[in-house]
């Protein structure tokens, strides 16, 4: 593992405007410091949450496709975010993770959030994403997620960890601010891995606000770095793998993890 340079960007967005939202992060782009290996953006960053999908799904080889895959090039950088998109009739809410050579990787919200009628019209994912960057193995998942320790669930089996880095992109509301700085706490805890939560800020088109309160959490559960509360800031942080990896040798909870399997699997493997 080498060390890992993170930029996570806690955006207001506008509302239901994928032109006007992509042309703001190209604003925000400007104002990065350093290279970075890895640029996070919020969920549904090219329209808010929650939008019709019907209006804004987008095909795999739609608009916000193309400008992440120009971006990513121009940065030589990770770029992921979520979006609305339309495969074979189902909408769903998925993270790209876009590579600075075009390809990429795709996770589907598994948990679509029932109370705010998001299960109504899109589809749940139904299995989790793993990738690899300068070493590091990364988790990524979308708001709701957040809640479910199961889902969430690491793993150490023969010496192999499933993750080091768990990062949810989110519009997670005001409203309940505190949980979401609790659960990113426990996430790292209870997975002895880093965890990246990375939220809008801003009001919505349904008059939901948002605080952002991203920040980026070591496996102790101890700040690395946070944004500010309510304010549309870039923060630009690097993760050292010695930290993580000398905390896993000195305390290896792991080795008393509970051993389960979570049998949503691939589409190539079902």
């Amino acid at each position: 593992m080498q060390s890992l340079k993170i930029a996570y960007i806690q955006a207001d967005l506008y509302w239901e405007n994928p032109e006007a939202n992509m042309a703001h992060f190209d604003q925000l782009f400007n104002r990065l410091k350093q290279e970075n290996d890895l640029i996070v953006l919020p969920e549904t960053f090219t329209t808010g949450f929650p939008v019709d999908p019907r209006r804004f799904a987008q095909p795999l080889d739609g608009t916000a496709m193309h400008w992440m895959a120009k971006r990513a090039a121009s940065l030589d950088s990770v770029i992921c975010g979520s979006i609305l998109l339309e495969q074979q009739g189902r909408f769903t809410n998925t993270l790209v993770w876009m590579r600075p050579n075009g390809r990429y990787e795709l996770y589907a919200k598994r948990h679509v959030f029932r109370m705010g009628g998001e299960h109504q019209l899109i589809d749940p994912g139904n299995y989790l994403l793993t990738v690899e960057l300068k070493g590091w193995r990364i988790r990524p998942m979308i708001c709701y997620d957040l809640r479910f320790p199961v889902w969430s669930r690491n793993s150490y089996r023969n010496g192999v960890w499933g993750y080091d880095l768990a990062l949810y992109v989110s519009s997670w509301p005001t409203v309940r601010s505190y949980p979401w700085k609790q659960l990113l706490i426990a996430r790292a805890i209870e997975n002895q891995a880093c965890v990246l939560g990375v939220n809008r800020v801003g009001e919505d088109g349904i008059g939901n606000s948002y605080t952002g309160d991203s920040a980026l959490i070591d496996a102790k559960g101890l700040y690395i770095s946070q944004a500010a509360t309510s304010e549309e800031e870039i923060v630009e942080s690097e993760l050292d793998p010695k930290h993580l990896l000398e905390f896993r040798e000195k305390f290896m909870v792991s080795l008393d993890w509970d051993e389960f399997k979570i049998l949503h699997l691939p589409p190539d493997t079902q």
